[in-house]
Formats: C-alpha cells, sequence, structure tokens
C-alpha cells in the first residue's frame, strides 16, 4: 500500500503578487526602470525554490503579463485566474479568462474563479456556470468556483453548482467562516477550500494612530488583539497565517506578497510551531461590520492584493 506525503506548509501557501510594487520600496522612493521585473523574477524563483508553487492572479493591470515574462524555466507554477465582472458580458468573460492564459503564456491553467457571487446568484448565473464548464471540458481549466465571503451564502451556493474550489475570507480578526460553521459545511460537500486575506489588508499590523480613518472605529478592538499577541510573544504574521493554515478542511491559503524578502518572512512565519493561543479571543467583535467597510473604502475583504501596509 502506498501513503501519499501530507502536504508540505509552502505548498499549501499560494501567492498572490502584489498590485503595488512599489510597497516593498517605500522608503526608497520610485524602482528603477527595470526594477519591477528583475524583483518578480527574484520573487518566483525564490518561491519555486522554497515549494511555493501556486500563483492567484486577477485579470487587471499589467500583473499577469509580467508573470507571463517572468517564469523560472521550466515552470513549477499553477495559476488561479478570476473572471471580470459578468456585467462585462459573457462572451467577453470567457474570452478574458482565455486572455489570462495566453497573458501568463500558459496552455491551461489550474483554478477559474467567479469574481462575484453576485453573478452567479443572478439570472444569468446558470450561462455564466456553463460556460467555466465547457472551460473546464475543454482542459483550459482543471478546476472551477467562486469567491465568495461569509455574506453571500457560499454554502447555498456551492450546493446549487457543486464548485471544485471556494475561496472565501477566514482570518484572525474575522473568524466568522469557521464559528459559523461555513468551512465545515463547504468541506462536507467535497470542496476544495482556499482562505483569503490572512494579514486583513494589513489591518492587523497598523497602530491605531496611523489607521485610515474609516477604519478608526475598530482601532481599539485591533489594538487588543495586538496586545494579547503581544502578552503571548507572538508575531502578528505567525498567528495569522498559523491560524489559516490550520482551519480544518482548508487546502490552501492566499497571501498577497511584494517582494522575495517579504516572502521569506512569510514563510519562516508559517514554519514556526503553532503558537498555544485562544483564537477566538483574537475575533473582532465587530467582524461583519469591518467587512462592509471594507468594500466601502475599495478594499474587497476576499484578498489582501492591495493590503494598507506591509507586514515585513
Amino acid at each position: 500500500m502506498r501513503f501519499s506525503a501530507a502536504p508540505s506548509v509552502a505548498s499549501r501557501l499560494a501567492i498572490a503578487v502584489a498590485s503595488e510594487p512599489e510597497r516593498a520600496h517605500a522608503s526608497s522612493g520610485a524602482m528603477p526602470a527595470g526594477a519591477r521585473e528583475d524583483a518578480l523574477r527574484h520573487l518566483l524563483q525564490t518561491a519555486a525554490d522554497a515549494g511555493c508553487t501556486t500563483v492567484a492572479t486577477r485579470p487587471e493591470g499589467d500583473n499577469e503579463r509580467l508573470l507571463g515574462q517572468a517564469w523560472p524555466f521550466p515552470s513549477p507554477f499553477t495559476v488561479t485566474v478570476r473572471t471580470v465582472p459578468l456585467s462585462d458580458g459573457l462572451d467577453r468573460l470567457e474570452a478574458r479568462a482565455r486572455r489570462s492564459l495566453e497573458r501568463m503564456g500558459l496552455p491551461r491553467g489550474e483554478t477559474l474563479l467567479v469574481s462575484n457571487p453576485a453573478d452567479l446568484a443572478g439570472v444569468e448565473g446558470r450561462a455564466l456556470w456553463d460556460r467555466l464548464t465547457a472551460l473546464k471540458t475543454r482542459g483550459l481549466y482543471r478546476k472551477i468556483g467562486f469567491c465568495a465571503t461569509v455574506e453571500d451564502g457560499p454554502d447555498l451556493l456551492a450546493r446549487r453548482f457543486q464548485p471544485d474550489v471556494v475561496q472565501i475570507p477566514c482570518n484572525l480578526l474575522d473568524q466568522r467562516a469557521e464559528q459559523d460553521g461555513t468551512l465545515e459545511a463547504l468541506a462536507a460537500q467535497g470542496v476544495e477550500i482556499h482562505t483569503a486575506a490572512p494579514f486583513v489588508s494589513g489591518l492587523l499590523f497598523m497602530a491605531g494612530d496611523v489607521l485610515p480613518p474609516e477604519f478608526a472605529d475598530y482601532a481599539p478592538a485591533l489594538s487588543r488583539a495586538r496586545r494579547r499577541l503581544a502578552e503571548a510573544r507572538i508575531d502578528p504574521m505567525q498567528a495569522a497565517l498559523s491560524y489559516a493554515l490550520n482551519l480544518p478542511g482548508v487546502t490552501s491559503v492566499i497571501a498577497s506578497v511584494a517582494s522575495a524578502a517579504e516572502l521569506r518572512a512569510m514563510l519562516a512565519a508559517a514554519h514556526a510551531p503553532r503558537p498555544n493561543i485562544d483564537w477566538a479571543a483574537l475575533a473582532l467583535p465587530q467582524a461583519a461590520d469591518l467587512s462592509r467597510t471594507m468594500h466601502g473604502a475599495g478594499r474587497s475583504p476576499l484578498d489582501d492584493f492591495s493590503r494598507i501596509s506591509s507586514a515585513a
């Protein structure tokens, strides 16, 4: 009898290359010409060497093309791609999913996710899902699924469409997907669960005096969470990744990263022993309000692509 090895920590940590590459160079000004491409190659090679081989992308900006130019050869990476909004039209949505692979120089992708669950809940939801299913049948993507928050009812959507993958935020500050049974319900359906936004767009690392004004109401609760971690002598990055990586049923944790140095810091934190702490005590009581505030501020709780500050 053959036994398959348990997935390594690095293999379960997926990276989303930050859309603001200057984040890693904030103290030294804008990046010189060509430095962005070199930095991305270094980041990807660091990820490949560590065994961190899943890259999450979005169909906006120039990141997909830059990734296509920067893959190490031979490339060990698989990609997770998101759709454009259904409001662009079904034909445009399908064409852009194909175009994402072309821009990255890949014959096929690992996973294609509907970006907005409201697109599936609407009148064209079934037609949209049929388009994704056809792309999977043709071998362009191995898995299909959708992104959702707790408010979107991902369990019910999964029962209706039977996705391979659901991406959902669940982190130290917003633990609702674990506490209300959403993760358990998805796992019971055989769905592969990806959690997103482990760093809550950087809020976990920000002191109250530097919080953007729209998040000022959460400063006391954020301060309490940081104080609990400090008293337990636990680094916030270590705590965030340990919580996410140990969630039952979760197969992949997607974290935003802007540089090889940032990735090395994440990997070191992810490999650290799991802290002995009351995780539930770190959750924000106003997690639902925080999710709505992030949406209103243009910072999606579904990912850390645009983190407020660097965690490194």
